[in-house]
């Protein structure tokens, strides 16, 4: 599989959002679970993304980082090349979502996260969502001191605009390696963003690439141009739109998120599919 950089870190082109569904009657069951990590790494994929709060409700706040571990644990050697991302600033009360981004509860969800993966120091530990209630400076802060540290080895923001880029470049310093924002077909406000991130050497990873849960299932309906350009090249439409994505910068590794063994399978497949100038020029149209 293509490769690409994450800090001094190299990994798939495509990596694994590990986010569970909406609802315990959708989400797949632990054995179905772990079954589609393992088909991933078997696919080649060495990046999965999680975090804290994915979970259906406050009850099980972790689930999702818990799974990933339990995954790597039983997938056997091959495991040890894989670079978990997780997050930490958004806080469940209930099935609602809230936010917590200073220095005590970001440690604090740290630690948390270093049990439940069960490693000395996370790979890339990333800051979930601004939280108005905190400083970006003093978050920002708060990751710096975790990487100072030594709980995590690389950092990562996620939901961020240029000028909260920059602080971190500057806060943070060397252990700032990567941005998450939303980016699809549908939403490429963030444009700017992985524009950015491509001139400081910033990985970029789009969460959502293909629009969110919801909406990937009529993404041949919503994306005319993609499912057209994946009717000429024999492909889905989920390959065309992750090879577009890769095709914006070298910094940018998607991370689609995937329930179905076949899923992650035709997802990986993206990293080896070429599109050609004119069918970049009429999809990034």
């Amino acid at each position: 599989m293509q490769k690409r950089r994450i800090g001094d870190v190299t990994v798939s082109a495509i990596g694994l959002g590990a986010m569970p569904l909406s609802t315990k009657s959708a989400r797949p069951s632990r054995e179905e679970a772990v079954g589609v990590v393992h088909a991933a790494l078997d696919a080649g994929v060495t990046l999965i993304d999680t975090a804290d709060a994915y979970s259906l409700d406050e009850a099980e706040f972790g689930h999702n980082e818990e799974l990933v571990a339990e995954a790597l644990r039983s997938y056997g050697p091959g495991a040890a090349d894989v670079l978990v991302a997780t997050k930490g600033g958004h806080t469940r009360e209930g099935t609602e979502w809230g936010l917590d981004g200073s220095p005590d509860y970001l440690r604090r969800a740290c630690e948390a996260s270093l049990r439940r993966l069960g490693v000395d120091a996370i790979g890339l530990y990333q800051y979930h969502r601004p939280d108005p209630g905190t400083p970006w400076e003093d978050s920002m802060g708060a990751l710096r001191a975790l990487a100072d540290d030594g709980l995590v080895r690389m950092v990562g923001i996620s939901n961020a605009d240029i000028a909260q880029i920059d602080v971190a470049r500057s806060v943070i310093g060397g252990a700032f390696v990567s941005v998450q924002n939303q980016f699809s077909p549908g939403w490429r406000f963030s444009a700017d963003e992985l524009a950015h991130c491509a001139a400081h050497g910033l990985a970029f990873i789009p969460w959502s690439p293909f629009g969110g849960v919801s909406a990937a299932g009529s993404l041949d309906a919503t994306a005319p141009a993609f499912a057209e350009v994946a009717e000429e090249l024999g492909v889905s439409v989920y390959q065309v739109t992750l090879a577009w994505h890769l095709a914006q910068a070298d910094v940018v590794i998607p991370i689609p998120g995937a329930s179905r063994r076949a899923s992650i399978e035709d997802s990986a497949a993206a990293a080896g599919l070429r599109l050609s100038e004119d069918q970049l020029r009429r999809l990034d149209a």
